[in-house]
């Protein structure tokens, strides 16, 4: 089993969103590394730490569990989506993702400030200078840390 960091903005979609419709397609990751990691890294019953970005208070909110193996996008292919592209075809989709569900909202967010405050988070590829992805690889070490946090 293999763990991981998913970043959504809360008022796109949270953790509550999450917990409200149990199991959620995620949709609209246009970058090619993070697309990577779904196709190639994720597994159905993968940790997922649930992490709420570009918002007043940013970090990890809950916990879910992968749900799917990889499948094609079908956003790529709606024409009106804002995540729509032209040169992805059904017989060579370009977009890829993964079924998240829900497992447990934490009882405290865990902020931003206190994982960059946490020396045996050092290495962790969310406090890394410019690092931006939506979805990062978590190591199980790196994990139980956040999770002794609560």
């Amino acid at each position: 089993m293999r763990y991981w960091l998913m970043k959504s903005e809360p008022d796109v979609f949270s953790i509550d969103d999450l917990a409200r419709v149990g199991v959620e397609p995620w949709t609209g990751v246009r970058n090619y590394q993070a697309r990577n990691f779904m196709r190639d890294g994720m597994s159905e019953g993968d940790g997922v730490l649930f992490y709420h970005s570009s918002c007043e208070v940013p970090g990890v909110a809950g916990l879910a569990r992968v749900a799917s193996a990889a499948y094609p996008d079908p956003t790529q292919f709606e024409r009106k989506s804002e995540y729509f592209d032209a040169k992805a075809t059904h017989e060579d989709p370009r977009w890829m993702l993964v079924d998240v569900r829900f497992e447990r909202k934490l009882a405290r967010t865990i902020p931003l400030v206190e994982l960059k405050a946490q020396s045996r988070l050092d290495g962790f590829a969310l406090l890394q200078r410019g690092n931006r992805l939506s979805i990062l690889p978590v190591t199980k070490a790196q994990w139980n840390v956040i999770l002794g946090m609560e």
